[in-house]
């Protein structure tokens, strides 16, 4: 097999536990807050900018390794979703909810960025 096929496999691998994740966590934060905001989707996208931060902390920026490419493009790539967080954002908008909808866009923005240094500062021990 191939480097290039290996690489492939890899993501899609990665991708596929990605979406499951994303889809057990999303689903779980809707039944236990309910619906009127979009927690899972929140909770995934922090969460995987968590992880990002840390894997960049502890193994850099190396986009041909296999680990790299499995935890970043792959399981987080499948994980995280800036679809589904425009799509709610959109559909809040939508529904008259502008101070949601701005309030999503703050939170996802700014907890991103945090989360991910947080995640690297971890790394850093």
């Amino acid at each position: 097999m191939g480097h290039g096929i290996t690489s492939v496999l890899l993501v899609a691998l990665g991708g596929a536990l990605g979406g499951i994740g994303r889809f057990a966590i999303s689903n779980a934060m809707a039944h236990a807050l309910g619906k009127a905001f979009p927690w899972g989707t929140l909770c995934v996208n922090a969460s995987g900018a968590l992880l990002a931060g840390w894997l960049l902390g502890v193994y850099g920026v190396a986009n041909t390794q296999s680990l790299w490419l499995f935890a970043v493009a792959g399981l987080l790539g499948g994980y995280t979703t800036v679809s589904s967080f425009s799509l709610q954002t959109l559909e809040l908008w939508q529904r008259g909810q502008a101070i949601r909808a701005a309030l999503n866009m703050v939170a996802t923005l700014l907890l991103g960025i945090a989360m991910t240094a947080l995640g690297w500062w971890l790394a850093q021990g």
